[in-house]
């Protein structure tokens, strides 16, 4: 039993919990329970208001304040507040950032110069100062989308008055890659109520891909719709979601890439069997070639559609956790097993199908989990869960041997 003084925490806040709710059952805890203090009974007040209310004389006892539902019954929860996060350190934002910078630049120059390299003989790094003007293009545009991703989080949470760090940038500076390996922010507490959660959580999408999309727009009008080659060793195309179709369609004016027949197949199961297993090749037929600018702003989209995986900690998994609450985790297993099915047409997803495993249990849970979603924020979960349908990229890249 954890005392303050003579008298127990659960003794020292009882008057205030009885001001906003009509106390059922008082319980004194510890440690071996996991809270000091637990009070069941029915709130008389908004839960808003009670928790607005109560946080700050919970706070002064050095305990946070949880508000829970347990079968049907309200229940507060004071649990002793774990210690103060030291300040973050913004020199390791800036230098991470830098060197993200030079990883998003040498990707893609290195894309850019291949593009205007056609002999095999010539060596990486002329390849790469080749390509380092239209680099900086690729650099500038990739990096806009993720600073809009990450800080449509950053001020949401801070506009929620949430303790969050300023964003980490993962340099990857690496020819052939992205050249980062996308960012992040950390929470430093648990988001107030699911309101908050879901603002805070669709913020970064929803403002990456308010930047993603023109990018792409941009991209796709100085990109040139060209044969797919048949006689080399080999290529690369990137996968298709619904809006990276449409975008297509909208600018070029047709479905690419083009094949040069259907064979056997309706023109519509044709589409329906390549957008979700990348097969056949369209050999001989059309597609466009991206810019490096249209690079960078599907890149983007492929970073919004992982992060919108509705499991675990990702930004999907919150959406589907503050409509769901607990039952969130009856995706769980549907998720890993059609992420295992997509990766025997894309590898990459085996990894990701391993880490939803192994960490897409686990799911943000908010302070107070009794005030529920207001019908604007209903609509904004669902949105977000539209979202993810529309920029998921079944096969995100394909290898084609030439023949």
């Amino acid at each position: 039993m954890i005392q303050t003084g003579q008298e127990t925490v659960a003794e020292r806040l009882l008057p205030n919990v009885r001001t906003v709710m009509r106390v059922d059952d008082v319980t004194s805890g510890g440690a071996q329970f996991g809270y000091a203090a637990r009070f069941r009974g029915e709130l008389m007040v908004d839960s808003i208001e009670a928790f607005e209310r109560l946080e700050p004389v919970f706070k002064n006892l050095g305990m946070t304040l949880l508000f829970r539902m347990e079968e049907g019954t309200h229940v507060a929860l004071a649990v002793p507040r774990p210690a103060t996060p030291k300040p973050s350190d913004p020199r390791r934002n800036l230098i991470l950032f830098a060197l993200t910078v030079v990883g998003a630049w040498i990707a893609g120059a290195s894309y850019a110069g291949a593009q205007l390299v056609d002999d095999p003989t010539v060596g990486l790094g002329r390849i790469i100062v080749l390509g380092l003007p239209q680099g900086a293009l690729y650099a500038l545009s990739l990096l806009a989308i993720l600073l809009a991703h990450e800080f449509g989080h950053y001020l949401v949470a801070r506009y929620h008055r949430a303790s969050v760090s300023l964003p980490y940038f993962l340099p990857l500076p690496l020819p052939g890659t992205f050249g980062t390996l996308g960012a992040f922010i950390q929470m430093k507490e648990p988001p107030r109520n699911r309101r908050i959660l879901l603002d805070i959580a669709l913020a970064g999408p929803i403002a990456g891909l308010l930047v993603a999309i023109p990018i792409v727009l941009i991209g796709l009008s100085i990109s040139k719709v060209q044969p797919i080659p048949t006689d080399t060793l080999g290529f690369q195309m990137e996968g298709n979601s619904i809006l990276y179709l449409a975008l297509k369609f909208l600018v070029k004016g047709e479905l690419l890439p083009a094949p040069s027949t259907y064979g056997a197949l309706s023109p519509v199961l044709y589409w329906i069997r390549y957008f979700f297993v990348g097969l056949p090749a369209p050999l001989g037929g059309r597609d466009v070639f991206l810019h490096p600018v249209a690079w960078a702003g599907w890149a983007g989209l492929l970073v919004t559609a992982l992060n919108l995986i509705p499991a675990g900690q990702l930004d999907g998994g919150h959406a589907v956790y503050v409509l769901l609450g607990r039952r969130a985790l009856r995706l769980w297993p549907f998720l890993v097993i059609g992420l295992v099915l997509l990766g025997l047409a894309w590898p990459g997803w085996f990894l990701w199908a391993m880490l939803l495993y192994f960490l897409g249990r686990t799911y943000a849970q908010p302070l107070d989990e009794i005030t529920p979603l207001d019908p604007r924020r209903r609509w904004l979960a669902f949105l977000g869960v539209l979202l993810f349908l529309i920029v998921f990229i079944p096969v995100p890249l394909r290898q084609f041997i030439g023949i």
